[in-house]
């Protein structure tokens, strides 16, 4: 990933010095289990350990003759060991060091992931009790419905969050296994204790059944789930977009003291923070569909996988781990405009009460169909600007005959469409804030 859209700590995981650290870790663990069961001296497993050393650099040179990258990481640790290296690498194959350190990769990054949604949960949760009763309105296809409040709006979000937390705990636990098995996966060269030390020394479970390669419906669940994250993402992204608008105008992202929005028109004040974070999920979302093909591998192995997951990996986990600090700190930073929703809610002159007076006519005897024909004839009077929706009921004769004019007022009553909040934010928080 650019480094516009990485985080250092995240970024960090991907580097290949971290790679080749891990790399080293696996092996010298593998050394230490291969030396307790007398397969190789206990002082060449303590040589790698002392002496054990690897170079981005000079892998990448060895790489160049050998064209294999595991390879040169071995030739260039035998520079440092020396003789003792004969015993690294044990009866096992590239796909163990390979299959183990993305695994420990995906897991540190799933942990970032996690702690970047923990944000994201605090600032909606914050947010949420502090607009939980400014009321405005509900759109359904984009157009006015009926009055919602802001804070059930980001209340919806929150609880997305927290199913996303779980989903990403879920694939957590799903990647982070470790495959020392050798080739074909059948322990024939290596003891499957070796494996079973190697993975608690790294934080991972080990895989019942490899076949020389951890099977990758794990990895493609865990792709998945970071592309459902980006989702959401995307969703809390659009919704403040279209506040942003201009004709609409209820909430925008924080504009700093001397931040431009246009080079030719001074006045904009433009969603950019909300833009990105439309486009970074469509990235991530676009890595998919790839580790969904990296499912079906030939036999026991192959390595069509690898060239899509060198990409995937850190692209995926950094462009996510971006989007949401971007994204908590829009939502952290959030300017909101309550007078601006009321006008919003008012400037269709009472329309979204419409299903209020529907309900009220049919409960006073009228028809479902009569009713309804009366509400809209006077709906679409209100909409054309011939006068206020009340008004209008009051003047027609139908409605008149069913309520009287105090009932027909206390249809108005916005309070009617906020009474359950209290019980919504219980049901999601636990408490009624």
């Amino acid at each position: 990933m650019i480094p516009r859209y990485s985080r250092p700590e995240m970024a960090a995981i991907w580097d290949p010095d971290t790679r080749y650290r891990i790399w080293l870790e696996i092996e010298a663990h593998a050394c230490d289990a291969q030396a307790e069961l007398g397969v190789i001296p206990k002082e060449a497993a303590k040589a790698v350990w002392e002496r054990g050393k690897v170079e981005a650099a000079r892998i990448d040179e060895i790489e160049r003759e050998t064209r294999h990258d595991v390879i040169a990481f071995l030739t260039n640790l035998a520079e440092h060991v020396g003789p003792e290296a004969r015993f690294v690498h044990q009866g096992m194959t590239s796909s163990d060091v390979l299959d183990t350190c993305l695994a420990v990769q995906l897991s540190r990054a799933a942990d970032l992931l996690l702690a970047d949604i923990d944000r994201m949960l605090a600032a909606l949760e914050a947010r949420a009790l502090e607009h939980k009763h400014t009321v405005c309105v509900g759109r359904s296809h984009g157009i006015h419905a009926e009055p919602t409040t802001f804070g059930l709006k980001l209340l919806g979000h929150y609880a997305e969050y927290r199913r996303a937390r779980r989903r990403l705990e879920a694939a957590r636990r799903d990647i982070a296994t470790c495959a020392i098995s050798g080739p074909v996966g059948t322990f024939a060269s290596i003891d499957p204790r070796v494996e079973a030390h190697v993975a608690r020394k790294m934080g991972l479970e080990v895989e019942p059944v490899s076949t020389q390669v951890i099977p990758r419906d794990r990895h493609a669940m865990f792709f998945a789930t970071l592309g459902v994250i980006a989702s959401s993402v995307e969703r809390l992204a659009t919704e403040i977009r279209h506040l942003q608008r201009s004709e609409v105008r209820e909430a925008e992202e924080f504009f700093h003291q001397g931040q431009k929005g246009s080079s030719s028109m001074p006045h904009k004040r433009n969603p950019v923070l909300s833009e990105n974070l439309t486009g970074l999920a469509r990235l991530v979302r676009g890595m998919v569909t790839p580790a969904l093909e990296n499912v079906a591998l030939w036999h026991e192995r192959d390595i069509s996988h690898s060239a899509v997951e060198r990409v995937i990996g850190p692209d995926a986990t950094i462009a996510l781990d971006f989007a949401l600090s971007r994204l908590a700190g829009v939502v952290e930073k959030l300017v909101v405009y309550p007078e601006r929703m009321r006008a919003n809610l008012d400037a269709q002159g009472g329309l979204v009460h419409s299903q209020r007076v529907l309900l009220a006519l049919t409960q006073a005897g009228m028809s479902r169909e009569a009713a309804y024909a009366a509400v809209q004839r006077n709906a679409m009077r209100a909409f054309a600007g011939e006068a206020p929706f009340l008004d209008l009921l009051r003047r027609d004769a139908d409605v008149g005959r069913h309520l009287d004019a105090k009932t027909l007022e206390s249809q108005f009553d916005f309070g009617f469409h906020t009474k359950h909040v209290d019980t919504i934010f219980a049901r999601v928080l636990g408490t009624a804030g």
